[in-house]
């Protein structure tokens, strides 16, 4: 198979969907591996890594997506690059459709099988390729919400930790998973009073058991949302349904119970965020106000340290791309349910249910698609 990796194009995406470690291990599978020139070099990888590991560089996005029969990529496509997929090609990235309409109808439209990265499961549950990106992201939420905080941000202008007779910042994480866990480890390293909401008794416990008092627990039912929040310095949103749209947590009126100059993290962001008033930003202008809150929603967080994104991203990828490739998508999926289940798009028609129930579209049972 000839598996191509081009450039991400999404503003300030510096990761790259193949590492070299990757390509060499494609290349000894039998398959060709295209890289657009350039596309390593924001996780710190040249084009000579590449060469070295058996690959070919090519010079333009438009070779690669005309010459590859799989396109391995980190980020959804762009528009440009949608334009440039065609009928029967392989798309294996992240693709977060359910709150991106352009997204999907360009995908129907054109015939390619598209594979999400972010509903693919294990047999414990678990979302293996997010998981290593919803770690990043849930250790950067107190880096950037504790600079978020500093005065000259817009925020409060409290301290995480504190110090000798002035309290830590209070910081709520809402959702108990793989980012809030994360998140709240590294809040509570950082010295702040930090609390986890969950509506999973299990899950509670289970953090209770394992955490040994680095964070307090609360169940998240409305009242103590409502209650913690209108004391938090910081308020990490960090709630995942697999390939649906994330419930909406706090509304806009809740703002005005808030502190002013506090913080919203909306790790959520992809699937269109849990706070009513979240709207996606960039690395490059990442904050924002509204009613005195500050909003830090940046839909690719885990760009922003993109070496070691990649390669915690290529190391969970990879039996998955070279599966696709030795055996076809066909067979891949066939003979595992749980990459079945990364299946969103095939051939003009949408595969996965929650993203179907976000949009208002017919969807077609991936089963079938595969033993059609």
């Amino acid at each position: 198979m000839k598996i191509g990796c081009p450039k991400e194009i999404k503003p300030q995406e510096f990761r790259v969907g193949m590492t070299p470690n990757a390509a060499r291990e494609a290349v000894a599978h039998g398959h060709e591996v295209l890289i657009e020139t350039g596309a390593g070099r924001g996780a710190g990888f040249e084009d000579t890594d590449y060469t070295d590991a058996g690959a070919r560089i090519v010079d333009t996005a438009q070779e690669v997506f005309a010459t590859a029969d799989m396109i391995v990529k980190v980020k959804e496509p762009q528009a440009p690059e949608r334009k440039m997929l065609r009928e029967g090609q392989l798309l294996f990235t992240y693709l977060h459709l359910a709150p991106d309409p352009d997204q999907t109808h360009d995908l129907l439209e054109s015939g390619c099988t598209a594979i999400a990265y972010e509903t693919v499961t294990d047999d414990r549950g678990g979302l293996p390729l997010l998981a290593p990106m919803s770690e990043v992201a849930g250790k950067l939420a107190p880096q950037v919400g504790s600079w978020t905080l500093q005065k000259a941000n817009g925020g409060r202008g409290v301290l995480m930790g504190g110090v000798p007779g002035v309290g830590p910042a209070k910081v709520v994480v809402i959702g108990g998973g793989v980012v809030g866990t994360h998140a709240a480890r590294v809040a509570a390293g950082m010295g702040a009073d930090v609390t986890v909401l969950d509506m999973s008794l299990p899950r509670l416990r289970y953090l209770d058991d394992t955490m040994r008092g680095e964070f307090k627990t609360a169940y998240a039912s409305k009242g103590n949302t409502a209650d913690l929040i209108a004391h938090a310095d910081m308020v990490v949103g960090a709630v995942l349904i697999p390939g649906a749209a994330a419930p909406k947590l706090i509304s806009r009126e809740q703002l005005s119970t808030m502190k002013p100059g506090a913080v919203l993290v909306d790790v959520a962001i992809d699937q269109g965020g849990c706070f009513e008033t979240s709207k996606a930003t960039t690395h490059e202008n990442p904050i924002y106000e509204v009613d005195g809150i500050m909003h830090y929603c940046v839909a690719n967080m885990p760009g922003a340290v993109a070496r070691t994104s990649t390669i915690a991203l290529g190391n969970a990828t990879m039996p998955f791309m070279l599966a696709l490739a030795d055996k076809g998508w066909k067979q891949a999926c066939a003979d595992d349910p749980h990459l079945l289940n990364g299946l969103n798009v095939h051939a003009g028609k949408l595969t996965y249910y929650a993203v179907g129930k976000a949009l208002g579209i017919d969807v077609t049972s991936p089963q079938l698609v595969v033993k059609g």
